[in-house]
């Protein structure tokens, strides 16, 4: 919803009726999220997608239906192989989605806070008693705008909503007449807007820049650190939001205490200098972060290894390690290297097994 909400705001601001579709349940291989939405203008304008391009044209239409009328709707595409096709889901997958007339009073609270990039999530009730479909109630880690209707409702899910926004994601929840918990006849889909999660690439060389360009290119907010100030320049690496020169340990452990690295953080030690990459492996291996990846030689992964261990880590902590980093893609240039580094980030994240499709069997999404 992120990329159609400057739009969606502004129509909603000029009084201009628009119909916003947004999926909320997936299964099989549809190919777009809970949370990915399409909106269309009354005079025609769409932006955004539900389905790759799949079942676009039916829900542009759908959209200026509801738009007109004021009256939401879900409606679900796919099911069997047969229907999918006919819909236009050659891939079999199934989508649903909530279809409303766009904006709501509390829009502009979301869009202050997504543009801020503070953490902010939407709840949306897409099913639910006729009186409370289609509310929203946007939440942050310290204030709640809007209401879906009842105040444990409200409390309830509000604070769910939080701890799907920590880790950054979006789902479909369900309710109780009275708030409870996995209960029936409210289903609320939340829409977490966390910041975007952090890579932090410790080195200053080419290959720290290509892995801190394809760390951009999927969203991470990159930062690179070297204590080589003659190398460490903002001018090395146009794809990095931010340059840090220090000693990678030292700033490692500051930024942690400061709260700054969390569980949706990927550190990338690509330096291979014992003097370097050791201590700043005793303290990432320490963090619950999402990623520690370690870049040299068999030879040089094994002598890192044995210093970890003489340096008091325990095998648990060691397992956590992925060294030599990356997949096996036979990559040897800078670029082929950030492409198996960020291969790696993706399969682990998704769950997937880095195996090629080409020959599997069983659901490509899980």
């Amino acid at each position: 919803m992120r990329e159609v909400l400057d739009d969606l705001l502004r129509w909603w601001r000029a009084a201009e009726p628009a119909g916003l579709a947004t999926v909320t349940a997936t299964w099989s291989s549809a190919p777009r999220q809970p949370g990915a939405a399409m909106l269309v203008s009354a005079g025609g304008t769409a932006v955004g997608s539900v389905s790759g391009g799949c079942v676009e044209n039916d829900v542009y239409e759908l959209c200026r239906e509801v738009a007109g009328s004021g009256r939401p709707r879900t409606v679900r595409y796919g099911v069997s192989d047969a229907d999918a096709f006919e819909a236009g889901l050659p891939c079999g997958g199934t989508v649903e989605l909530f279809v409303e007339r766009a904006g709501f009073p509390e829009l502009p609270a979301l869009a202050e806070a997504v543009a801020a990039d503070r953490p902010v999530a939407l709840l949306t009730c897409v099913a639910g008693p006729p009186e409370r479909l289609g509310r929203h109630l946007v939440v942050t880690p310290g204030a709640r705008h809007g209401s879906l209707g009842a105040d444990r409702l409200d409390t309830v899910a509000g604070d769910d909503a939080l701890e799907l926004l920590a880790a950054g994601h979006t789902a479909l929840r369900h309710y109780g007449p009275a708030g409870e918990r996995d209960g029936a006849g409210t289903s609320l889909l939340v829409t977490s807007f966390a910041p975007a999660a952090r890579m932090i690439v410790f080195d200053a060389t080419d290959h720290a820049a290509a892995v801190a360009r394809m760390g951009a290119f999927l969203g991470y907010r990159v930062t690179v650190c070297d204590a080589r100030e003659v190398f460490a320049t903002a001018r090395r690496f146009p794809g990095a939001d931010e340059v840090v020169v220090d000693w990678p340990h030292r700033y490692l452990a500051a930024e942690a205490a400061a709260g700054r690295v969390g569980p949706r953080t990927v550190v990338c030690v690509l330096t291979h200098d014992p003097k370097f990459d050791v201590p700043v492996l005793e303290v990432a291996l320490g963090l619950p972060v999402a990623y520690v990846g370690a870049m040299g030689s068999r030879r040089a992964h094994d002598d890192r290894l044995r210093r970890l261990r003489g340096a008091g880590l325990d095998p648990a902590a060691l397992a956590r390690l992925a060294s030599p980093i990356g997949l096996d893609l036979g990559a040897r240039t800078p670029e082929e290297t950030a492409v198996s580094i960020a291969a790696e980030i993706v399969a682990l994240r998704g769950r997937g097994t880095g195996a090629r499709l080409t020959g599997a069997a069983g659901p490509i999404h899980s």
